[in-house]
């Protein structure tokens, strides 16, 4: 993990899940939580305020939903790395999700362990899915019209390992580390890609170069 503290808030509206969560946060060093809130509003005021590095974020809630709360951070510009924790498995879920730019989407059956290293692995700057969903997402992708190979879709040379970054898991920080280059420079080779390749989302990247750019190697 990110020797770096995490500042993590909860928003999630169910007291019970959300105590247990904070139980768990309590057992990872490393792991600072800064707020716990019942709902997507006043989630927004407090990250606004904390601006913290983690967001743990519940998808269906009342009055504002997760979905709408993922979306303002995003669109805000802040440095603030966001996870969905939900109940929900459903594969249009956990593509809107993906493709608002979540940077993770566990479900909350995880067992306590799994949760853990998910968090870790995020804090990391990674993408995290829980392991039941990968197959529902390189589902919904095959399903939609996507280039089939590097070749076809126009990446030039640099794209292509930059992809083969992201597909490892590696955040923008650590590929430009990897690469010697500058992280602006690495999230203008992304966001090209992420064009060519006809992808909102760093995740439906990684898993379409899983499934059609190593073999291509």
């Amino acid at each position: 993990m990110t020797d770096t503290r995490q500042r993590v808030i909860i928003v999630d509206d169910h007291p019970l899940f959300r105590k247990g969560l904070i139980q768990l946060l309590r057992t990872v060093p490393g792991f600072d939580l800064v707020a716990e809130v019942a709902d997507g509003r006043e989630g927004i005021r407090q990250i606004l305020h904390l601006r913290p590095d983690l967001l743990l974020l519940d998808l269906n809630m009342k009055e504002m939903s997760g979905l709408d709360v993922l979306r303002f951070v995003k669109q805000a510009d802040l440095d603030t790395r966001v996870v969905m924790v939900t109940v929900s498995d459903a594969a249009d879920d956990l593509v809107a999700a993906l493709r608002a730019g979540a940077d993770g989407y566990l479900l909350k059956d995880m067992e306590p362990e799994e949760m853990v290293e998910a968090l870790r692995a995020a804090a990391a700057g990674r993408i995290v899915v829980s392991d039941a969903l990968t197959h529902l997402l390189a589902a919904a992708l095959r399903d939609d019209k996507r280039p089939e190979s590097a070749s076809a879709a126009g990446l030039t040379e640099r794209e292509q390992g930059i992809l083969e970054y992201i597909a490892g898991g590696l955040s923008n920080k650590q590929i430009a580390r990897e690469l010697n280059i500058a992280e602006g420079t690495v999230k203008v080779h992304v966001k090209h890609l992420l064009r060519k390749l006809n992808f909102r989302s760093r995740v439906e990247a990684a898993v379409w170069a899983v499934e059609h750019l190593r073999p291509e190697r």
